[in-house]
């Protein structure tokens, strides 16, 4: 057997039939030259008793010391009982992150709610895919997570561009919290891969989320006034009726966005005064109305001819989109104009619930009816109003200790003027 080397494989001719040739130095290296003439250097060898071969570039590219390097390792690998053809194999079966997303969604989401699957798909779409989707799963470390988390908080993955919808933008926004949120997304895929055996641990198990505010904006009576004036002014502005509607079912509902946004005419009781939802964040839920809620539902129902008044059928949503079939869509944008004339910049959506909320503990409610009405279903989730319920308890205790002190002057004389507690002049 020849030394394969560089002259040898100058002289390599095709003549039409596949064939090797393995060095008389190295056992298992050797050269496979096609029928076309092609060559490239193999290394060969057995264990378990099989008998494996791996490629190691082909002699146009590769030089042949280098590829005697490679051979040399490899059957140092073997000597010591492993086999690096079946790492080969098992490195070609590794998947892209991407494609563990995908995986994670089609198969192993599937107990998700549609709301938060799709919260889900947003954060791997803009945040996880962009950073570490070409990344192979079995490589990815602690730190590969840790930096995509701090890219996110500072915005590398943030967009405003235009979306291929007609007059839309696609916006993506970086910060704290939206890494946080798209780390504890990416957790479960890789908890789900795990589950799935195609690696042995998860690497944003022990991984700490940047802290995030929850933060509660409640609105006092002055702001709720200004409020009721800019939705009185935008409706006669011309901003769409169906945008009105949404904000004021969500402040005399205290539901979440989505389910008056995703409210169906099927789910309104109008004479039982309640929406019966089939499903919402918290499942099945109850929301009982008040007459200034139920005056805008009957409001939005469509009008219906006297003859075909049995026959005619509801939409289906409460709250149509503008356009095309579906939910209303863009409440944010009409929010965002609305909340700009009331000078409540700072005001979500989200916090409407929250001034729902504030009113009925300020008026005495107790913190369980307020859960009922927010559909709460654990107590503890009420507590975070119970401070709201201080204005009340100040004005008791304000009675009570004028009572106390009028009680420790004692009676009156005639003409006398008892000087109550904080009531002293300059």
């Amino acid at each position: 057997m020849p030394t394969i080397g560089a002259a040898l494989v100058a002289k390599m001719k095709p003549d039409g039939t596949e064939r090797f040739i393995w060095d008389d130095e190295l056992a298992g290296f050797g050269l496979r030259i096609r029928a076309s003439g092609s060559a490239m250097f193999v290394c060969q060898y057995k264990i378990g008793g099989r008998t494996r071969r791996i490629t190691l570039g082909r002699s146009a590219v590769v030089k042949p010391e280098e590829a005697r390097r490679q051979a040399k390792a490899i059957l140092g690998d073997v000597a010591r009982g492993m086999d690096p053809a079946e790492v080969r194999d098992a490195h070609k079966a590794d998947i892209t992150i991407a494609e563990l997303c995908d995986l994670y969604l089609k198969e192993g989401a599937a107990g998700l709610k549609a709301s938060s699957k799709e919260a889900v798909i947003r954060a791997f779409d803009c945040h996880v895919k962009p950073l570490l989707g070409r990344r192979k799963l079995a490589g990815l470390t602690v730190g590969d997570v840790d930096r995509m988390q701090g890219d996110i908080a500072a915005g590398k993955t943030a967009i405003d561009e235009k979306s291929g919808k007609a007059r839309g933008r696609r916006i993506v926004k970086g910060g704290k919290g939206a890494a946080s949120r798209a780390v504890a997304y990416f957790r479960m895929a890789l908890a789900f891969a795990v589950r799935r055996g195609l690696r042995q641990d998860n690497p944003a198990s022990g991984l700490k989320l940047f802290a995030t505010d929850h933060r509660e904006r409640f609105l006092s009576p002055a702001e709720l006034a200004r409020l009721g004036e800019a939705l009185t002014a935008a409706e006669q502005e011309g901003e769409h009726p169906r945008f009105i509607a949404a904000i004021r079912l969500l402040l005399l509902t205290g539901a979440r966005k989505q389910e008056i946004l995703r409210l169906r005419w099927s789910e309104v009781d109008i004479e039982g005064a309640r929406l019966r939802l089939d499903d919402s964040k918290t499942g099945r839920k109850v929301i009982s109305l008040g007459a200034p809620a139920l005056a805008i539902l009957a409001g939005l129902m469509p009008d219906k001819d006297d003859e075909d008044e049995e026959s005619a059928e509801l939409p289906e949503f409460v709250l149509p989109a503008l356009r095309g079939k579906g939910p209303l869509v863009g409440l944010q944008s009409a929010w965002e104009r609305i909340r700009a004339k009331a000078k409540l910049d700072d005001v979500r959506v989200h916090d409407l619930r929250h001034a729902f909320a504030s009113v009925a503990v300020a008026a005495g409610e107790s913190l369980y009816l307020t859960g009922k009405l927010l559909g709460h279903s654990r107590p503890e989730t009420s507590a975070r109003y119970a401070h709201l319920g201080d204005d009340p308890l100040k004005a008791a205790a304000d009675r009570v200790s004028q009572r106390v002190a009028a009680a420790l002057a004692g009676p009156k004389k005639k003409g006398e003027v008892v000087e109550l507690a904080g009531k002293r002049g300059a």
